[in-house]
């Protein structure tokens, strides 16, 4: 009561309690006078809530709560007589001891479940429901484990199978079958908001499906649950961690992403972050931790510090809050999917390299004593002028826009830039290099102002595309830095100036990189001199030059371009001159030598050995070159290998730790106090012994000590069973939640479940072999009907429609469609839109594969999925609604992919040659419901049958019509208007309640 009436004003948020008074701490509620323990008439909360006075009264009537009714007054009241204890939430006391099994249920019981469930139902004297009949079990079961229905051949044999442990039989087979992991993995998808695209407005396909196929093989091999949660939280900070274990962090990766123009980056970077706070706190302790970004929770224990504190276990990868629109590729940081040997392929070739370097460096080694000796015979470092590749003086160059020529110095035009307008150099081929390239610029800048960045040049798509492929000369408050980029920040390399330039003074920059997709291979050069710089990034390991990798566009476009780019800050009043490049490495001596040729003056002072040894191993030295050309080639080809090896997003820390801070009212830059890695105490202290990081919060999640995450999974398992939870708001754990329908058992099946190694399958097994769970879903007692509608006593099995998911599947199965392969990329059946147009179907198996495998576009999830309450996975999911609407008809009536499934079932029942007409139909009701035919619903069907075949004799051009729905082929064998009529006959099976509900 406290909770729903008083928390809101007077509870965990300090930023909007009112009257300064608290009354989810007991000390400060009586240290206020609220509440005085044992004494009703001083206690001043009964009179506020007693009063009649609007003035007085609370909750008051503008936080439209509700008064508290006559009955809860008095409760209040006693409470208070009692001595007003306060007790922790239920959900955050600690699961120390295992409750004792009841002795309830005697003569009934098959395990511990039944007599906790028992105990109740003898002191409340409620009656429950008889056994169900096989048949309805193992349909049950069968969908509950797999998802699919059971084959005939299944039914009957377990009918068959007199002996006593016949249930546990084909429980052990169904946790044994392939279909068991696809199943399980339903359900996590939609808590780990899983989909085929990143959302947002674009919503470009996100290829992460082998993610959703490691969680198949997870449950089928049956990874403890503790590991499960570790592997997804942090397998890639465990000790020389598995690929499964680091693919697993894709968990966290799964959030929607955006790449819209005019987004900020760290706008929604701490978006991300925030949102594998929320997630993580919703499917692994059940609370609603987002009530804490903005402002302390207002009825749990949970302060906005602590939201800050826990994001700051997720903030410390090196991620783009923007990810590609130009590219298909994964935003970093990665880790690689290897095909076939390329993985053979690639360490083969990643050796070669090492080997060709470390030759390299004993040429250069033994290239010192070669040096002397060619000094010795009169040869000195040339102080000629490299020859470029290409050159631009804009002597006579046409300028557009806002861009105009203007002169360095007489007779020597220069040009200045507008800043939105670009000057785009020679063709598409012009600049085009490798990052096994090595290659160099040069030119004279002058800067009229300084910007928090601007771009001098650049030979890339857009600066707001992390992906952007390529390389660029960008001033940062007037620093020049220079960047190698695949994807950006994670997988670059960026060399930034210590000083900024000179506004106002034309300044000499050269740019020379050596092609080792190394930071300290790049350098710049200042007016003929070397820049003191900075590592910013130095992290290149795939390809800088736009290639397709799962479907990016074409790249012809891409040319080298001087002072602005498409989303990005121009050069604006600055100019430039003399643009020089070349295809190789200048060496300090050059770079002096171009800067003279181009009208710079040197600062006196004669060359040093250490230069013109540099120049000499680059440009004269034979064995050097030898060995840079073999150590070339071998570059080449290991980046060839991994620029064709496909990538998917993974979570992998930087070095360090990057600062989180408090955010006023969730704003990414209101920042307050700087807060370290840690977790709500209110739960469970963090451990000292555990490091600050996601590898010391999954220890912390684990933890047998923390009294949320056994009962939110065993509470989730349940569902799968029931429909429902012994909580009935598995979403919500705390305070505002409802509280378990069985408490003990709850703790009991927790307990177990931790001391079992958390394993799934022996928790599931204990369910499915419960006598709870093997009662007829009818209710002994008509009453309970009404009394428990949501059959929170357990009093009768299950009875609920199947998921989205499963009402799909299962007519694709009794038709014989389904084609039952495991994993692989997602498949576009019937019905699929995009941007509200029908997207393209697929063909062959595409079109009959489980429903887990089809495409998931967030801003248009499967239409026909939605319909039966799928959700678009844009965020963690923990529990769908369960609608009942005419579309749900419709779509079963005329959706593409059910009549086809009804003319393939029909072809099958008709394919039955030694059976007669009532046979089929008995085998086609049974197909679909699992059961045996009643005589009256036979007598039914076979009407039904009759006057379809009348029907479409008289019609044959409908029955034509009928047949031509789906891309399955159509038996020649079978006579149209007879196929026609059972076509519907089947269609109806395919309707009946029975067949899309568990019973």
């Amino acid at each position: 009561m406290l909770s729903d009436k008083c928390f809101f004003c007077h509870g965990p948020d300090a930023g909007h309690r009112e009257a300064d008074l608290r009354l989810d701490v007991r000390e400060a509620a009586v240290e206020a006078g609220a509440i005085v323990p044992s004494s009703v008439g001083d206690s001043t909360l009964l009179d506020r809530i007693a009063t009649s006075d609007p003035d007085e009264v609370m909750p008051p009537p503008k936080a439209k709560l509700g008064r508290l009714t006559q009955a809860e007054q008095d409760l209040m009241r006693r409470w208070i007589a009692e001595g007003a204890e306060y007790q922790s939430h239920w959900s955050f006391v600690p699961l120390a001891v295992k409750p004792p099994v009841p002795r309830a249920g005697e003569g009934w019981a098959k395990n511990e479940i039944d007599r906790f469930v028992a105990e109740r139902w003898e002191s409340e004297g409620i009656r429950h429901a008889g056994e169900a009949a096989r048949e309805k079990w193992i349909r049950r079961v069968t969908f509950d484990l797999t998802g699919l229905p059971p084959t005939l051949e299944e039914i009957d044999a377990f009918l068959a199978d007199g002996q006593p442990g016949a249930y546990e039989t084909a429980v052990d087979r169904l946790l044994a079958s392939k279909a068991y992991g696809e199943r399980m993995a339903m359900n996590w998808l939609d808590l780990a908001r899983y989909a085929d695209t990143f959302g947002y407005q674009a919503d470009r396909d996100m290829h992460m499906w082998p993610w959703r196929d490691w969680v198949i093989r997870a449950f089928n091999e049956n990874l403890p649950y503790d590991q499960f949660i570790t592997w997804q939280t942090a397998g890639d900070l465990l000790p020389n961690p598995s690929k499964d274990q680091v693919l697993a962090t894709a968990f966290n990766r799964l959030h929607r992403q955006t790449n819209e123009g005019g987004s900020i980056d760290e706008e929604f970077r701490i978006e991300y972050v925030n949102d594998r706070v929320i997630t993580n706190g919703a499917a692994f302790l059940g609370l609603t931790l987002e009530c804490s970004r903005c402002h302390d929770h207002k009825y749990d224990p949970i302060t906005t510090r602590d939201f800050y504190s826990l994001s700051a276990f997720f903030n410390n990868i090196d991620e783009s809050g923007l990810y590609s629109h130009f590219t298909e590729t994964a935003p970093t940081p990665a880790m690689p999917l290897f095909e076939g040997n390329q993985e053979s392929e690639l360490i083969s070739a990643r050796k070669a390299v090492t080997e060709a370097e470390a030759r390299y460096e004993t040429a250069k080694q033994g290239a010192k004593s070669r040096f002397e000796q060619w000094k010795a015979m009169g040869n000195q470092a040339s102080d000629s002028a490299p020859k470029p590749l290409a050159a631009f003086d804009f002597s006579g160059q046409k300028v557009s826009g806002g861009n105009e020529v203007i002169e360095r110095s007489p007779g020597n035009p220069a040009v200045r830039f507008s800043g939105d307008d670009d000057m785009t150099l020679g063709d598409a081929v012009l600049g085009d290099f490798s990052r096994t390239n090595a290659f160099s610029f040069s030119l004279w800048v002058k800067l009229a102002t300084n910007k928090s960045r601007m771009v001098v040049f650049h030979r890339s798509r857009a600066a707001e595309d992390s992906a952007f492929r390529g390389y660029e000369l960008m001033l940062y408050e007037g620093r020049p830095t220079f960047s190698l980029v695949h994807f950006w920040p994670g997988n670059a390399i960026r060399v930034q100036s210590k000083a900024p330039l000179p506004i106002g003074q034309w300044t000499h920059l050269t740019i020379a990189y050596d092609g080792t997709s190394r930071a300290q291979g790049l350098r710049i050069y200042r007016n003929g001199e070397a820049d003191p710089t900075e590592f910013i990034r130095d992290g290149l390991t795939r390809d800088i030059s736009h290639r397709k990798e799962w479907g990016d566009y074409d790249a012809g476009s891409i040319k080298l371009q001087l002072a602005a780019r498409f989303r990005d800050i121009g050069f604006g009043g600055g100019a430039i001159d003399d643009f020089r490049l070349f295809d190789r490495e200048l060496t300090p001596v050059e770079v002096k030598a171009d800067f003279v040729s181009s009208g710079g003056v040197l600062q006196e002072g004669a060359e040093g050995d250490e230069a013109a040894f540099a120049d000499y191993v680059l440009r004269i030295d034979p064995e050097c070159a030898e060995a840079r050309k073999a150590w070339h080639e071998a570059s080449v080809a290991e980046n060839k290998l991994v620029s064709d090896v496909k990538q998917i997003m993974v979570m992998h820390d930087m070095p360090g730790q990057r600062p989180a801070y408090v955010l006023f009212r969730g704003q990414y830059d209101q920042r307050r106090d700087e807060v370290g890695p840690d977790v709500p105490a209110s739960v469970l202290p963090f451990s000292p012994e555990w490091p600050r990081n996601r590898l010391g919060l999954a220890k912390w999640l684990t933890d047998q000590r923390n009294p949320l995450v056994a009962r939110v999974t065993v509470n989730r398992f349940w569902t799968i069973f029931f429909g429902k939870g012994l909580v009935g708001t598995p979403e919500d754990f705390g305070s505002q939640g409802e509280r378990p329908s069985h408490p003990e058992l709850l703790n009991w099946m927790a307990g177990e479940f931790i001391d079992s190694g958390w394993n799934v399958k022996a928790l599931l097994k204990k369910i499915a072999l419960s006598a709870t769970y093997r009662q007829d879903s009818i209710p002994s007692d008509p009453a309970l009907w009404a009394e428990d509608p949501d059959n929170r006593l357990l009093a009768r099995g299950p009875r609920h429609r199947l998921s989205a998911e499963q009402v799909r599947d299962n007519v694709l199965a009794v038709s014989g469609l389904l084609v039952p392969e495991i994993g692989g990329p997602p498949v576009n059946p019937y019905e699929l839109a995009s941007s509200f147009k029908p997207m393209t179907p697929g063909s062959g198996p595409a079109l009959y594969r489980r429903s887990l495998y089809t495409f998931w576009k967030r801003t248009a999830p499967p239409p026909v999925m939605v319909t039966f309450d799928a959700t678009a996975r844009e965020v963690c999911t923990i529990k769908r609604d369960n609608t009942t609407t005419p579309l749900q008809a419709l779509v079963l009536l005329n959706g593409p992919q059910y009549v086809e499934a009804a003319r393939v079932l029909a072809e099958r029942l008709l394919g039955e040659a030694e059976k007669g007409d009532r046979e089929r139909i008995e085998m086609g009701f049974r197909l679909c419901t699992g059961r045996s035919l009643e005589l009256s619903e036979a007598t039914v069907l076979d009407q039904m049958l009759a006057e379809q075949l009348a029907y479409y004799r008289e019609k044959p051009k409908e029955a034509a019509d009928l047949l031509k729905v789906g891309s399955k082929a159509v038996g020649t064998q079978f006579e149209p208007t007879r196929l026609a009529a059972w076509t519907v006959l089947c269609q109806g099976l395919m309707n009946f309640d029975e067949t899309y509900t568990k019973r």
